[in-house]
């Protein structure tokens, strides 16, 4: 590796030009064998202080990632001689907190003072960190251990480097708030002061380290504010949106608003002469919606002139291979096919016939819910520069890593060409797991002598989304005579695009596999063809089909006569072990989800008497390995405005890391989950989307929030989960469920606003 100046007055150009120099070499010249946990030193020196880094084996990460190819060289650390800690945070911040709790759970095994520690981002370069993505609430189970052994590994480093300058054995030091002490001799040091000692320590073999319990935890729970608050408070530029280069000019890409449409010609005279403009190109694209669709680039001096001269774009577009999708088209079928069962059952426990001819009671019920849109309040944007056989990008995406072999195949260059910096994202909720705009930004670059800002407009967003999918479930349920679930029915109708297999996003979801166990139960599934591009929602798949699961419980729990709270938790807690998970890794507990039901129940208030149109609705899912319960308190008047009273959130997602930033997931989940099913569809017709801004596609706002949302947390010695998602999905049944209550109108489908309802201040 060639010589790097180790002068931390220039950390981000350190970091960057080491990153770079490690990038451009094999991974086996960087790595120690040293068995089940590799280390290695990315570098070291009195001047640098102690930068760490560490390599998980193939056998360990296949148990850690999506993806058991992943591998990771890991540089989280260093500590520099006035004893500033600097952690890097490998994965896309897209407001979930991640780069807070990352720092957090380094410096509770480095015993660091976190009043010292400096947190930044890491540019994207899976050679060495591995799996760098934000997307299913996996980011903190995924780097929980290897997280972990970075902080423990550096302390133990440290406490090598004191013991050998004291002449004292290792094991009589402690370490506490970035300080050494051997109490025996009255030693102590600060880290900064071992810090290039401490680069010279062998690494240790991470078997030898000893993780702190959870009871051990002096940081580990409490609460934080965001690294981040006060950069974004003072409004500054950390986001994609607010990247500057010098010389930078600026694009727009306009795709055909139906999804498959291709550009037959433009008025490109018309639009090269407009104010600003520089230069006006159709481009084929790959013919693949998460790489580059047909479309026109405009390129100009500002986004004003780009987006002005967009305003004047007249396209041919040729619709032969086009949409035609149609939402209304799509229901209509859907409610004539409910009733006709497969004949093909994708599962099949028991005897569903015989429970249903045997049955105390049975109840039939069809819902639905509408296709949905991510709109992250940053729209999609990319800046790209092609210079000296490279291609440099700042990117503000979820999946920076599995968006590197994508960008290159689109642009034509190989992933190794690509230097790739991670913004702060401004929003995600899934939308940009999809790198398409970054193809865009990586196609237009290499037709530009400069760098170039790709920005979408708003409609941009609403029109080329990976949306959500509409979903239709038709129920049937039996209830024995003792009062129990006995046998569920259902049939899915949902959507392909090839013909084979569900759309994106568009499965039956395994979380409910999972947690609805009746003893005979079958599905079956019906799929309607679509263009429309979907994909993963927050909570995909969780996110609308445990409305329908769970709504449909309520409508059964009645039917028993029981209590709601123990009709759940009986039916959790059925031996089924065809319905077990296959997956040993799936962590799925009817234990855990009794918890979390009944600390709701308690929470709630439940079973006491309600004043006549009030409603107390409940509802739990299994979600993203999240135990969730959720309690809906409501008031309904007679022109169906609603006013929520207090929604109550019980949460086993293992140890929390940030107690601060845990309750404003559950709370922002909450909020998204209610505003969601009091308002928002997407409707398609003729293949184009019919909402293109927030007006036509409202939002909750801050006036209709509710004002009391309880989170509340059982910890566990359990794995951590995620965070993101698993406060969303059985909100929607709760307040359906809380609206029968101080109604008895049953809700079965959404978005509320279509039966009427609305919000009250």
């Amino acid at each position: 590796m060639a010589d790097i100046r180790t002068d931390f007055a220039e950390s981000d150009a350190y970091l960057s030009a080491l990153m770079r120099e490690v990038r451009s070499l094999p991974v086996a010249t960087t790595t120690l064998s040293m068995g089940r946990r590799n280390f290695f030193k990315l570098a070291g020196g009195s001047a640098a202080g102690l930068i760490l880094g560490f390599y998980l084996g193939d056998e360990d990460f296949a148990a850690e990632a999506a993806d058991p190819k992943d591998q990771a060289m890991n540089a989280f650390i260093r500590i520099a001689p006035d004893n500033t800690i600097t952690i890097y945070s490998k994965c896309p911040e897209i407001g979930q907190g991640i780069k807070t709790s990352f720092g957090v759970i380094i410096a509770e095994e480095l015993d660091a003072d976190w009043s010292h520690v400096v947190m930044e981002q890491a540019d994207i370069i899976p050679k060495i960190y591995g799996s760098q993505g934000a997307g299913g609430s996996t980011s903190i189970p995924r780097a929980w251990d290897q997280l972990r052994q970075a902080g423990a590994s550096a302390k133990a480093m440290l406490m090598a480097a004191a013991a050998q300058q004291w002449g004292v054995n290792p094991s009589q030091i402690t370490a506490q708030a970035s300080v050494l002490t051997h109490t025996a001799s009255g030693r102590s040091a600060a880290y900064g002061s071992l810090a290039a000692a401490a680069a010279g320590m062998p690494v240790p073999d991470p078997r030898s380290l000893k993780l702190k319990t959870r009871a051990e935890y002096c940081l580990i729970g409490k609460r934080y504010h965001g690294v981040d608050d006060p950069k974004v408070v003072r409004g500054e530029p950390l986001f994609g949106i607010d990247v500057q280069r010098p010389g930078m000019v600026y694009a727009n890409y306009t795709k055909c608003p139906a999804a498959g449409g291709k550009v037959r010609s433009f008025n490109i005279d018309e639009i090269k002469a407009e104010r600003g403009v520089l230069d006006a190109f159709a481009l084929d694209g790959t013919g693949q919606a998460v790489e580059v669709m047909p479309g026109v680039a405009i390129i100009a001096k500002d986004t004003w002139s780009a987006f002005q001269a967009k305003n004047k774009l007249k396209v041919d577009w040729d619709l032969s291979e086009a949409s035609t999708d149609s939402t209304a088209k799509f229901s209509a079928e859907a409610s004539k096919l409910a009733a006709r069962f497969p004949e093909k059952s994708d599962d099949n426990v028991g005897d569903v016939d015989k429970s249903f001819a045997n049955a105390a009671k049975t109840v039939e019920a069809y819902y639905e819910y509408p296709f949905a849109a991510h709109v992250p309040l940053e729209p999609m944007n990319t800046t790209a520069h092609w210079h000296d056989g490279m291609m440099e990008m700042w990117v503000p995406t979820q999946q920076p890593d599995r968006g590197l072999p994508v960008i290159a195949k689109a642009a034509g260059i190989a992933p190794e060409k690509i230097v790739m910096h991670q913004t702060r994202v401004g929003g995600g909720f899934g939308r940009r797991l999809v790198n398409d705009y970054a193809c865009e930004a990586a196609v237009i670059a290499r037709k530009i002598n400069a760098p170039v800002k790709l920005q979408w407009t708003r409609e941009d967003d609403f029109g080329h989304d990976f949306y959500r999918p509409a979903g239709y479930h038709q129920f049937k349920g039996a209830i024995d005579r003792n009062g129990r679930l006995d046998a569920w029915q259902e049939h899915f109708i949902t959507f392909t695009a090839d013909g084979k297999k569900e759309a994106s996003g568009a499965g039956l979801t395994d979380n409910l596999r999972y947690s609805i166990k009746a003893p005979n139960l079958r599905r079956g599934k019906t799929m309607f063809p679509l263009k429309i591009p979907t994909g993963a929602w927050r909570a995909p798949g969780d996110n609308a089909q445990v409305f329908a699961a769970q709504s449909f419980m309520h409508e059964l729990s009645l039917a028993s006569g029981r209590d709601h709270v123990e009709f759940l938790i009986a039916a959790v807690n059925r031996d089924v072990p065809e319905l077990a998970p296959k997956d040993k890794s799936v962590n799925f507990s009817p234990k855990r989800a009794t918890d979390v039901i009944r600390m709701c129940a308690d929470k709630a208030g439940w079973g006491r008497k309600m004043p006549d149109g009030s409603g107390l609705g409940l509802a739990w899912c299994y979600s993203h390995a999240g135990h969730v319960a959720q309690a809906v308190e409501l008031r309904v008047d007679a022109r169906k405005q609603i006013k929520i009273d207090r929604i109550v959130a019980v949460l086993d997602v293992g140890p929390i890391i940030d107690m601060a930033g845990s309750e404003a997931q559950a709370q922002g989940a909450s909020t998204d989950a209610l505003s969601t099913a009091m308002g928002l569809k997407i409707t398609i017709e003729n293949g184009e989307i019919q909402e293109q801004n927030y007006n036509a596609y409202p939002i909750l706002r801050l006036p209709f929030a509710p004002m009391a949302i309880d989170a509340y947390f059982i910890q566990s010695d359990n794995p951590p989960t995620g965070m993101g998602e698993p406060a969303f999905p059985a909100l929607a049944p709760a307040l359906g469920n809380a609206i029968f209550a101080a109604t008895g109108e049953r809700v079965r489908r959404l978005p509320l606003r279509d039966l009427g309802y609305s919000l009250a201040i």
